[in-house]
């Protein structure tokens, strides 16, 4: 079995993770989970013996039900936060996310939902300028004109 690239470190966590940009139209496809108040991007952690690009496939495939194809790059995202539920509540976590930019094809549908850990996840298109809360926030502000280049951005709740 493979294993999520998830480190427990004395005084935190190191989570390494993949993100999907999906965009049609002026939206973004995101998960959300009908007991939270939020979306995120579509993705999840790295495993043990992959590289990013497999990575970020891999979680298309799973969580779409279809085979995408990567376009390019888009944001190396380190995070700092404190968690809020799961194995991490409470916990600082030091978060390393890569988030591509992917091929989205006219005839695209993905499914409607997905099953992670035993809890259903909508599959939404959301306005990238609308109101609905998601993550990563950077999206709201860098997808209104995407760049060509690969950015770095730091963010931190803990300051």
């Amino acid at each position: 079995m493979a294993q999520d690239i998830t480190v427990q470190m004395e005084n935190g966590w190191l989570n390494f993770r993949v993100g999907a940009i999906v965009m049609r139209d002026g939206k973004i496809l995101m998960a959300k989970e009908p007991s939270q108040d939020h979306a995120y991007s579509v993705g999840g952690r790295v495993q043990m013996g992959e590289n990013t690009r497999q990575a970020v496939l891999r979680e298309c495939r799973e969580e779409l039900g279809v085979p995408l194809e990567i376009d390019r790059l888009g944001f190396v995202h380190e995070n700092f936060f404190v968690a809020k539920g799961g194995k991490m509540d409470g916990s600082v976590v030091y978060e390393l996310a890569f988030f591509y930019y992917m091929k989205v094809p006219d005839d695209f549908e993905p499914r409607p939902a997905f099953a992670e850990k035993g809890t259903r996840v909508e599959l939404v298109w959301i306005p990238i300028d609308g109101d609905v809360k998601y993550y990563p926030t950077f999206f709201r502000r860098e997808l209104l004109h995407p760049s060509r280049e690969v950015k770095h951005i730091v963010e931190s709740e803990l300051e």
